[in-house]
């Protein structure tokens, strides 16, 4: 599976801003049938960072990936490549 295929869009919501400032997370929505390594190897090589991280959850008929990145790459620098922030 190709690495936007799996990524859908980044979810700006107050919970996922607060995490990304406090917890140095960021939400995406992603493929329903996408692993956690496959969440993992797309957000790698798509933004070149290193990410420690990833938890699923299903809600609301999508799939959440919660990505936490490493100390050295903050999540709010990702969150303004994507214009997010």
């Amino acid at each position: 599976m190709d690495s936007f295929q799996i990524i859908k869009y980044p979810l700006t919501t107050e919970k996922s801003i607060r995490l990304m400032e406090s917890e140095n997370k960021l939400v995406f929505v992603v493929d329903k049938k996408a692993k956690k390594l496959e969440i993992k190897a797309a957000l790698e090589s798509m933004f070149k960072v290193k990410i420690e991280a990833v938890n699923t959850q299903l809600q609301h008929g999508e799939k959440r990936a919660f990505v936490r990145f490493s100390k050295d790459t903050p999540a709010i620098d990702i969150a303004t490549k994507l214009g997010v922030m």
